[in-house]
């Protein structure tokens, strides 16, 4: 078994952790939630949905002080704090130990590589959990759906491997892809087709695919993305984009994105990194993206009256 440490232990941090500690790997889950830390402390971490029902015990805290070099450091954080989290795994960081960062939107990896090595480095995507926090040291998710993982460069292959095979024995379907643009492009295809309707409109994945209205601003923002995607020479393999972004929406109907959890919860999001990143990615090969510009100027504008 592996010594795991999971930096950025909300919702999805959360299922990881569990699903590794059920599987007997050495889990130490680090966020900066107090009250979520002294549930797991206390109680241990629960985890419903999907998976089942099922309390473990695992290591919490708030720090990363004291616990020692680990096999994998997953760095589970928003992506405005990949950079202290980054900070924060250098002491777990041996010889062999293998970062793998995993954040909506783009950017993430490449804030990450130059503080802990990008010949340690794994970039992940994963899609279709649905997590969320029911409250402290409870954790939910409605699915399971997309893990993939590729080395940002130099890591080795049986490392990444050997990465991948935590997450295998935890109960979890991994790919490996060699192709990082066409991994983390054909997630944000997901993220930006549901992310912004949904904190916009207060709906979960299933009532924004159910009305009409709602779907085509979603389905425009995806269909954005992958034409700027394709512009970009990036080789999407999903079909038509927006039939992708329906079949996984489907799959967690009840699922309310991160977006929309961090407006209910007063808190400003990673939209910039997500929807914002389309108009940007748009204007390197002389196009526009109306629609997410759209949608991401609505967000920021909503959060104006937020104060964290």
């Amino acid at each position: 078994m592996s010594r795991v440490a999971i930096i950025g232990a909300g919702a999805m941090g959360s299922v990881y952790a569990a699903l590794m500690a059920d599987a007997g790997h050495e889990v130490y889950a680090v966020t900066l939630w107090a009250d979520h830390v002294a549930a797991m402390q206390e109680k241990g971490l629960r985890l419903s949905g999907y998976s089942g029902d099922r309390t473990v015990r695992l290591h919490a805290s708030t720090s990363t002080d004291g616990m020692g070099v680990c096999d994998l450091v997953i760095i589970a954080s928003k992506g405005g704090d990949v950079e202290a989290a980054a900070r924060a795994a250098l002491t777990l960081c041996g010889e062999h130990t293998v970062v793998q960062t995993i954040q909506n939107g783009l950017g993430s990896a490449d804030r990450v590589a130059p503080i802990v090595g990008a010949d340690r480095l794994a970039v992940g995507v994963v899609g279709g959990f649905g997590a969320s926090l029911v409250e402290p040291g409870h954790v939910h998710h409605n699915g399971m759906a997309i893990v993939r993982f590729g080395a940002y460069a130099g890591l080795q292959e049986d490392r990444l491997d050997s990465s991948a095979e935590v997450w295998r024995s935890s109960g979890f379907t991994v790919s490996l892809f060699a192709d990082l643009n066409r991994m983390i492009w054909e997630k944000l295809l997901v993220n930006v087709a549901f992310s912004a309707t949904c904190a916009l409109s207060g709906r979960t994945i299933g009532e924004v695919i159910d009305d009409p209205d709602l779907w085509s601003v979603a389905g425009g923002c995806a269909a954005e993305a992958a034409a700027v995607a394709a512009a970009r020479g990036i080789d999407l393999q999903v079909g038509d984009p927006v039939e992708h972004v329906r079949k996984i929406g489907s799959g967690i109907r009840d699922a309310r994105p991160s977006l929309l959890l961090d407006h209910l919860a007063g808190r400003r999001s990673e939209i910039d990194v997500i929807n914002g990143s389309i108009p940007r990615e748009a204007a390197k090969v002389g196009a526009q993206a109306p629609i997410n510009a759209t949608v991401t100027a609505l967000v920021l504008a909503a959060e104006k009256s937020f104060q964290r």
